[in-house]
């Protein structure tokens, strides 16, 4: 055994193996970096580099991009509000908001230092179990992971706001939304409305993109100022690690738990940011201040991500089965070093495994070392003014969105998902409550039905179901007893609004919204009503429960109760008040879907140019000089990227009559 460790403390130390991971590192950080790739994207790059090289000096070269991505994936999850992947969607929640108060330094040297320790502390549990972690492993079945995607689920109770009907409903909408596609017990297709796009449901970054990303650029494009009002803070990343040390036990339970979820194959890492931000709130103190600006809030999540990249390290090797998508692509990477996952990686090559773990500490530091030294520049970038930044934001997102399935729907179900957002936003309604529904459908679905197989309804007798079950019940009355309020500051405005807009008309906007959602749920039930029991069961359970919701919330908003913080209207508030035209709300909405319109008829690399160029004159008001450059300057960076990763621009109707060269095809 300490000859084994040796060997692989040896070749971890070795210059060729860390210049290799320094150079992983690099990747991760710049795909990290860009909103919508996430480790997919960077891994298949690296992928083809593979081909001759030494298998340990590969490994730490994939290990670094793997680890670094939800490190870098912050920058834009703090500084713009949009989600880097989907392990940082919940870093959205408090990150940006301490952004736009002038703090982005202090959250990003806060989540790049709970990453640097949720990643060694993912490598110090991998180190401490990889030789007991088979027969726990093996321990869960589907009964068992089926208790987990509820316990998941049960985070809406933290996460609903203050009123619980709109969480419930959002997050059956979102279980719904989850459901589009293929029944796992039949095949069955459903809710696919007659698109071929729905055959396979809606992507993961479509959704985080759409509910996250598109509200927040449209509300900031109405405020019309740079993202913060406040300078930089100076000294920022000391006090984002004072911060990290005041908390440092929520970060090694998040860690604990990040660890845990990484390591349960199937299950995914997707919603694991989202059950640690939900468990910071069951346990500290003032849990009110969460959404708005709360550092324990960048904390919990940063932790618990970069810890499930250890976590999800343990499957993938003993057993061939990816976590996640990245982990797919690990493993192929392992496959094509003629490295075998299995239980030769706990005996013949338990080198190679601990290289490999150790390799995953070492890049978490590199990567969080890089990031702290650029935080307080790249926080600079929340001074400039928003109308700059706009055009880069809002082309990037779409190009992102395209490489979900490289159909141009992507960008029409982006567009869409994005007035979802908008309307969830304006109106209250928690949209992590829908996107942790999303997350977990698949596997909720997917594990109860094989637990009816396998054990038929005895399995809610099996002892891990009942622990589970309990933990499950203990989060549910902790959630409801301490829910984040996603109102924000206009919980306490809604109760001086002047008289007249509280009436019918102030109300209308919500109920027809509302009723809206409800008609979802009646089409949803409707379409599982022609599907078989196993097919059916599972919407259209989920549609009744939002039938129920929608019952009780429909004649709530009806009636008005008069400052009730779930029934206020966000258009009747906030800095945005007065502001029609082209600077509102749906002309932000309008800049997007002016870009989707532009790809469907010229392509997307020419859109781009063109709403680049209209954008900046028309709403940023710039000269032709800066409009120029700054075109210049992003259609170059596209066509690096496009050329790097090898990725594919959407096409319009131009490209079909017409043969045009590449980047114009």
């Amino acid at each position: 055994m300490a000859e084994t460790l040796l060997a692989a403390l040896s070749a971890l130390l070795s210059f060729e193996h860390l210049l290799y991971m320094l150079l992983g590192v690099s990747v991760g950080l710049v795909i990290g970096v860009i909103p919508g790739l996430g480790g997919i994207a960077g891994l298949s790059l690296l992928i083809p580099f593979l081909y001759g090289m030494d298998e340990i000096s590969a490994l730490a070269m994939l290990i670094g991009l793997v680890a670094v991505i939800p490190t870098s994936d912050t920058f834009s999850s703090v500084l713009m509000g949009i989600p880097g992947s989907s392990a940082s969607q919940a870093t959205v929640q408090d990150g940006f908001p301490l952004a736009r108060q002038g703090q982005a330094a202090r959250a990003l040297s806060a989540a790049f230092i709970s990453s640097m320790f949720g990643g060694i502390f993912g490598a110090i549990v991998l180190t401490g179990f990889v030789l007991v972690a088979r027969p726990l492993i093996l321990m869960f079945s589907s009964a068992e992971l089926f208790m987990l995607a509820l316990f998941g689920l049960s985070m809406v109770a933290v996460l609903a706001g203050r009123s619980l009907p709109k969480g419930l409903a959002a997050c059956a909408v979102g279980l719904l939304i989850g459901s589009i596609g293929g029944a796992p017990a039949t095949g069955e297709f459903r809710m696919i409305l007659g698109f071929d796009y729905l055959y396979d449901g809606i992507p993961l970054v479509i959704i985080g993109l759409g509910l996250f990303a598109i509200p927040e650029i449209s509300d900031l494009l109405r405020r019309n100022a740079a993202i913060s009002s406040s300078p930089p803070l100076g000294a920022g990343w000391l006090m984002g690690f004072r911060d990290w040390w005041a908390n440092i036990w929520l970060s090694m339970r998040c860690s604990g738990i990040g660890c845990m979820i990484g390591a349960i194959p199937g299950l995914g890492g997707s919603v694991v940011d989202w059950i640690a931000y939900g468990h910071a709130v069951q346990t500290c103190k003032n849990p009110e201040t969460f959404g708005k600006g709360d550092i324990r809030g960048v904390v919990a999540p940063e932790s618990a991500n970069n810890a499930m990249q250890g976590g999800a390290l343990l499957p993938t090797m003993l057993f061939g089965i990816p976590g996640s998508g990245s982990m797919a692509v690990f493993l192929g990477g392992m496959v094509l070093l003629g490295i075998e996952p299995g239980p030769a990686m706990v005996g013949a090559d338990l080198n190679i495994t601990y290289s490999v773990i150790w390799s995953l500490a070492v890049a978490n530091i590199m990567g969080a070392g890089i990031c702290l030294l650029l935080a307080l520049p790249i926080s600079r970038l929340t001074q400039i003014p928003f109308q700059l930044l706009a055009p880069f934001m809002i082309a990037l997102i779409a190009f992102a969105a395209f490489q979900a399935t490289r159909d141009l729907a992507d960008l029409v179900a982006l567009l869409s998902l994005g007035l979802l957002g908008v309307f969830m936003k304006r109106f209250g309604w928690p949209r992590p409550a829908l996107l942790i529904g999303y997350v977990l459908a698949p596997q909720a679905e997917t594990f109860f039905y094989q637990a009816l197989q396998f054990y038929d309804w005895g399995f809610v007798a099996r002892p891990g179901v009942i622990i589970i079950g309990l933990l499950t019940l203990a989060s549910v009355v902790f959630g409801l007893r301490r829910r984040v309020d996603d109102t924000g500051h206009v919980v306490s405005a809604d109760a001086d609004l002047p008289e007249g807009e509280g009436g019918v008309k102030s109300r209308l906007p919500q109920l027809a919204f509302a009723l809206a959602i409800a008609g979802v749920f009646v089409f949803a039930l409707s379409d599982a009503l022609g599907h078989s029991f196993l097919g059916a069961v599972f919407p259209g359970a989920v549609a009744v429960i939002g039938l129920v919701m929608s019952a009780i919330l429909v004649p709530e908003l009806w009636r008005g109760h008069r400052g009730h913080v779930s029934h206020f209207d966000a258009e009747l508030t906030g800095d945005h008040v007065g502001q029609p035209g082209i600077g509102s709300l749906w002309g932000g909405l309008a800049w997007i879907g002016g870009l989707v319109a532009g790809t469907a008829l010229v392509g997307f690399f020419l859109a781009m140019i063109g709403f680049f160029a209209v954008f900046l004159r028309v709403r940023a008001g710039a000269g032709w000089l800066r409009t120029g450059v700054l075109t210049a300057c992003a259609a170059g960076f596209v066509l690096v990227l496009a050329n790097a990763l090898a990725l594919n621009f959407p096409a319009g109707l131009l490209q079909d009559l017409v043969d045009l060269p590449w980047p114009f095809r």
